[in-house]
């Protein structure tokens, strides 16, 4: 099993004063413990969960070129980007730049996207639930034939390019991996059957059953279920002293027996960089081989 980290809260870099020079510590510190990859929220808004709407919160993509000068070796990617915050031509040009920026580590995690309040309170229209899933499938469509070189026309019903062009193209080949986020049964897990290299999922007695029905939507699409990477969102907490970290290894090794290949999350207490090396000298070595 790998591990990623995620950054979901900026409030641990001290203000913004200090916030670019603690992030790219913050990176380098995960870079080097072994960390699999670093994605961040692709959020405007701090979400609900884990804070005010008026706590600090970074523009994804512009953080994410900031840590691939930061970082050497491990993946970069949002968790996930909202379909309509930015137009599919332009979301496969970022991804590229980002992958040829970074030499090859940049992945698409994207959704359907659910956070209604930032998008209206920064005037993105965020039409119905069914026109976000049918957006999503374009956009997939679209990132693919660009990261292919197809240079054709794309006439959808949301979207039209005249010319779809993406120099310089990905480094990555046969294209940056996409990783799409979200459990539900009959439409996003047919989309990962359809389209992804890997799925993101939730953590819970439910997760058995999500797997199952990715399954099937893999049998009924003729692709590989043991293809995709499939991954859950998950908080690792080792605790002040690293006494968690055997509570921390069992957990995620349960993870594992269900077939799931990755567990990505924020480290409680990351902006100090002690849980950081704890989970890279202690977590990920004991989860390596599970």
């Amino acid at each position: 099993m790998r591990i990623g980290l995620q950054i979901p809260d900026f409030n641990g870099a001290g203000g913004a004063q200090q916030l670019g020079r603690q992030l790219a510590t913050v990176a380098r510190t995960a870079d080097d413990a072994g960390f699999d990859s670093i994605g961040v929220m692709d959020h405007f808004f701090q979400i609900s969960m884990i804070g005010p709407p008026e706590q600090d919160m970074l523009e994804a993509y512009t953080t994410l070129g900031f840590l691939a000068a930061a970082t050497t070796r491990a993946r970069l990617l949002t968790l996930v980007t909202g379909v309509v915050y930015r137009h599919p031509g332009l979301l496969a040009k970022m991804v590229t730049t980002l992958d040829v920026l970074s030499g090859g580590r940049a992945w698409l995690g994207i959704g359907a996207a659910w956070n209604e309040q930032e998008a209206r309170g920064l005037g993105i229209p965020f039409p119905p639930l069914a026109e976000r899933f049918e957006r999503l499938e374009e956009t997939l469509q679209i990132c693919l034939q660009m990261w292919a070189g197809d240079e054709l026309p794309f006439d959808g019903e949301h979207y039209q390019l005249e010319r779809p062009l993406n120099r310089p193209p990905a480094v990555t080949l046969p294209h940056p991996p996409i990783m799409i986020g979200g459990s539900g049964e009959r439409k996003t897990l047919r989309l990962v059957a359809r389209y992804a290299q890997a799925c993101n999922l939730f953590p819970g007695p439910e997760l058995p059953r999500k797997l199952d029905v990715l399954r099937a939507h893999c049998e009924a699409e003729g692709r590989d279920y043991d293809e995709i990477e499939k991954t859950v969102i998950f908080r690792f907490d080792v605790g002040r002293r690293g006494e968690r970290v055997s509570e921390l290894v069992d957990q995620l090794g349960s993870f594992a027996e269900l077939g799931i290949d990755m567990a990505i999350g924020g480290v409680a207490g990351a902006w100090s960089l002690k849980p950081l090396e704890v989970m890279g000298s202690e977590v990920i070595p004991a989860v390596a081989g599970l």
